[in-house]
């Protein structure tokens, strides 16, 4: 699989689509309504996308876990991708329920979770307030509070992730043209939310493992550090030579990092 380290391709043609699914969806809860698809068979692992991007975005992630004997689950996120929203500001805690509308619409009891970016925290709301709902959380670059975030830089790898955004969410939302104010919606949350403190963490009792790319734009290696002290038998792990995107970046070596992960978590049958 090539590599991508400076998302010239994803700008340009967007990550790989989707294989089809004949399971997939709407499901309407708390002001929204929640698109979803399900691949393949096995564990379920659910794969929650970050900020102002969409479920397309785990394409390079999708077959991998398909062909190691999953069932892998894409949702996106309220307002993101094809997904609707209301009109309340974003809170995580508002999408961790809605992740839980699509697992019971579908009949997931139990699931891994790979969240990447907001995913990354949604899913650890999950693992908090409902840790039965939860085998583990594999948490890739993301901040459980405001201090765990670098300044922020408009970096040409950033740019150009942007331009994909911006470009998926016209030719997927519901509400096409709403970009702008969606943008500043969920960058409010993002600045805002969520704010766990040590004590917080620690009363997460599924596994955890937090993941960094090396030259992540966005959250400092330190806050992972301070995570993974902090919540009960986690642990973690730097990935080499990749920033915030490293699933589109690098994909063989994240999944690579993920189905070590699912492989002591919820082994495949």
């Amino acid at each position: 699989m090539q590599t991508d380290d400076d998302l010239q391709q994803f700008e340009a043609d967007g990550a790989p689509v989707l294989p089809r699914s004949p399971v997939q969806g709407f499901v309407t809860h708390d002001g929204a309504r929640i698109w979803y698809a399900a691949f393949g068979h096995g564990p379920a692992v659910i794969l929650l996308h970050g900020g102002l991007g969409s479920s397309g975005n785990w394409g390079k992630q999708v077959p991998a876990l398909i062909a190691a004997g999953y069932r892998p689950v894409v949702i996106d996120s309220r307002g993101h991708g094809r997904s609707s929203r209301d009109s309340r500001p974003y809170t995580y805690h508002l999408m961790a329920g809605d992740v839980r509308a699509v697992m019971d619409e579908i009949g997931i009891e139990k699931a891994a979770f790979i969240g990447w970016s907001d995913g990354a925290c949604t899913s650890m709301i999950l693992a908090d307030e409902h840790p039965e709902r939860v085998a583990g959380v594999f948490f890739f670059a993301c901040n459980m509070d405001p201090s765990g975030t670098k300044p922020f830089e408009f970096t040409p790898i950033v740019g150009r992730c942007y331009n994909r955004q911006v470009a998926d969410y016209a030719a997927l939302s519901p509400t096409p043209g709403d970009f702008q104010e969606f943008s500043e919606a969920v960058g409010l949350m993002q600045r805002t939310e969520p704010n766990y403190s040590a004590a917080d963490l620690g009363r997460i009792r599924v596994p955890v493992t937090y993941v960094l790319g090396e030259f992540d734009e966005f959250i400092t290696p330190e806050h992972i550090a301070f995570l993974a002290a902090n919540t009960p038998g986690a642990s973690r792990i730097e990935l080499p030579g990749v920033s915030h995107f490293a699933p589109l970046q690098r994909p063989e070596q994240f999944n690579a990092t993920v189905l070590s992960f699912l492989a002591k978590t919820l082994p495949a049958r």
